[in-house]
């Protein structure tokens, strides 16, 4: 996998979708917070048929502080890890409102001091609220890369490095986006679509499929 490659690969994905976002349905930066922490082990369209009853109620750090953990439970029981998911929302929340007047911080460190916010949510906040070229590599993004060769590693910070390394700069604010929206549609983890892939030509997977 050359550079020259790698510049083509991102670019049929970008003419393919120019403008790419999260499939999580969020109004502001803290609902995108809450959707992504509570997206751990969980399915976006799962989250989304929860935050779309509970953003209506509550969309600000005081009102879903305001909720309390057994309160926001009734409205996340149908996610994954809902009991200890709760628990780091409003921990989360009170955080917001004590120490960053109840905005999301544009900042990586603060971001990884909220409960339930570790580095993958943290480069999906500063990447998608704040425009920030952060690479969030989810299970999706690590299969993708290692399988067309775009940018191998052994753990998900081996590849966001890499990917960091070889993606050029114009390419690095939606490469998360493409790579996941790929890696869940066409490059899927049992069976990849190769047949219907826009890059078949460019990838070096060894197995690929009709």
């Amino acid at each position: 996998m050359n550079k020259e490659k790698r510049r083509e690969i991102l670019t049929r994905l970008r003419d393919a979708n120019p403008h790419p976002t999260t499939e999580l349905n969020f109004s502001n930066p803290f609902e995108l917070l809450i959707a992504v922490i509570l997206s751990a082990q969980a399915t976006d369209v799962g989250v989304n048929k929860a935050t779309a009853k509970l953003f209506p109620i509550a969309n600000t750090p005081e009102k879903m502080f305001a909720l309390g953990v057994d309160g926001l439970k009734a409205y996340i029981k149908t996610i994954g890890l809902f009991n200890s998911k709760a628990v780091n929302v409003i921990k989360t929340c009170e955080m917001l409102i004590k120490q960053h007047q109840s905005q999301v911080p544009e900042n990586r460190e603060a971001l990884e001091a909220l409960p339930g916010v570790g580095r993958k949510t943290a480069n999906v906040v500063l990447n998608t609220a704040f425009g920030w070229p952060t690479i969030a590599v989810d299970t999706h993004i690590f299969r993708v890369s290692n399988r067309t060769k775009l940018a191998m590693g052994k753990n998900v910070d081996q590849v966001e490095q890499k990917l960091l390394k070889v993606v050029p700069a114009e390419f690095k604010v939606d490469v998360h986006h493409w790579l996941i929206l790929h890696g869940r549609y066409t490059c899927v983890a049992r069976k990849p679509r190769c047949g219907s892939c826009l890059i078949e030509d460019l990838c070096e997977f060894k197995d690929k499929t009709e």
